[in-house]
């Protein structure tokens, strides 16, 4: 049996156990010897970072090749128009090449928003709107270079699913174990 940590990261944290001073890791949050983290969460982002102590898991979560798909709430400053949500929905060329193709839709801001501390920043002569997009890989802070990509870039990003599992009864900053 693993053991499978499952953690509502908050903005600012870093997805691993060493930090440099004035920066908080994930020892700050989680006492688990032995789990490291299925995958990575930039400082920058918030919501699901599982973390577990199989290696075999951990590949099966974080491995692109494996096309565990992953949630993500995106608020971002402009209005989404749908030949933005057909872009991020064909996939979207990056430095790095094509994306594969995403699902993404407009959604009503998240029921289980909590408050991010900075606040987000907010422009009164720019409306901002939030985008549900799952994609099935994983490059660097691909999410954000996919809103910018189509002119909508992102004020804040949070993971709400990987494969089967949410943030769902998990408050920020707090975490849960399941063996599976």
């Amino acid at each position: 049996m693993a053991q499978l940590i499952l953690f509502n990261k908050p903005y600012g944290v870093l997805s691993q156990f060493t930090a440099e001073e004035g920066v908080n890791s994930l020892a700050d949050f989680i006492e688990a010897p032995g789990c490291y983290p299925a995958g990575r969460l930039d400082k920058d982002s918030e919501g699901l970072l599982l973390l577990t102590d199989d290696g075999k898991l951990q590949h099966r979560i974080a491995n692109p090749a494996k096309k565990m798909s992953k949630c993500y709430w995106v608020q971002v400053e402009g209005a989404p128009d749908e030949t933005a949500l057909q872009q991020l929905r064909d996939g979207v060329l990056l430095k790095d090449g094509m994306t594969r193709p995403a699902k993404a839709r407009l959604m009503a801001e998240p029921h289980i928003l909590w408050p991010r501390t900075p606040p987000v920043r907010e422009r009164k002569s720019v409306p901002d709107h939030w985008i549900e997009i799952t994609i099935s890989e994983g490059r660097n802070r691909q999410v954000r270079r996919m809103t910018s990509a189509v002119g909508l870039p992102t004020l804040r990003l949070i993971r709400y699913r990987v494969g089967s599992w949410t943030i769902d009864g998990l408050d920020n900053g707090l975490w849960r174990s399941e063996t599976v």
